[in-house]
């Protein structure tokens, strides 16, 4: 399918509800990175901005990048509302023909799973070109279908940290795997419904 098609599809998402007041940052994301100093970090496919406005309240400074011009939007005025406008950048990517520019310490990619065609090996390799040295690309994908899903296909199967990481293709020389698992925990769903969810975890650091 078309770009368009995409962006009018993530577009009707983000419009079809309500503006988040106070966007949580994902579990992996906190866990992960408490203890990395701050510096320059990209948030590929924002949405509501949970990750985003949590690394510059950390004192990262952010770009934010998603398809949908009403996330990025919405996520510009959160920022500004929060105090942080100063530390976060919304732009509007759809990945598959524009990435963002610049040099970044900390690369996130939370879910980057959409309905629509997307080359993701590619689109994280350039992630990881992206990084300065010693920086991280963190790559949480879903392992688990969780109840509220978008996509309840019974005979989806989700890649492993370690076969995400081989797709990439990345030099050893390079960039380093720094972990590669797959945790569970309790998820909070839309309602406040909650279910036992599987995270797969990669993290790859460049070395040289």
């Amino acid at each position: 399918m078309s770009t368009t098609d995409a962006v009018t599809f993530w577009d009707g998402v983000h419009a079809a509800r309500p503006a988040a007041a106070d966007p949580q940052p994902n579990a992996r994301l906190t866990e992960t990175t408490t203890s990395l100093p701050p510096g320059d970090a990209l948030d590929l496919g924002c949405g509501d901005g949970g990750d985003a406005l949590w690394l510059a309240g950390q004192g990262w400074h952010v770009t934010a990048a998603d398809i949908s011009a009403v996330a990025v939007e919405r996520l510009a005025a959160l920022a500004r509302s929060h105090g942080l406008g100063d530390r976060v950048i919304a732009e509007r990517h759809d990945l598959r023909g524009s990435f963002p520019q610049g040099r970044f310490d900390l690369i996130c990619a939370h879910y980057l799973h959409t309905p629509f065609d997307l080359d993701r090996a590619t689109v994280l390799r350039a992630a990881a070109h992206a990084l300065r040295l010693g920086g991280r690309l963190l790559v949480v994908d879903h392992g688990s279908t969780a109840p509220w899903s978008w996509n309840q296909n019974p005979d989806v199967r989700y890649p492993t940290p370690r076969e995400v990481a081989a797709g990439i293709d990345l030099d050893p020389a390079t960039w380093t795997v720094e972990r590669a698992d797959a945790p569970r925990r309790i998820a909070i769903g839309p309602g406040g419904r909650t279910a036992e969810v599987t995270d797969h975890v990669l993290i790859i650091r460049r070395t040289t």
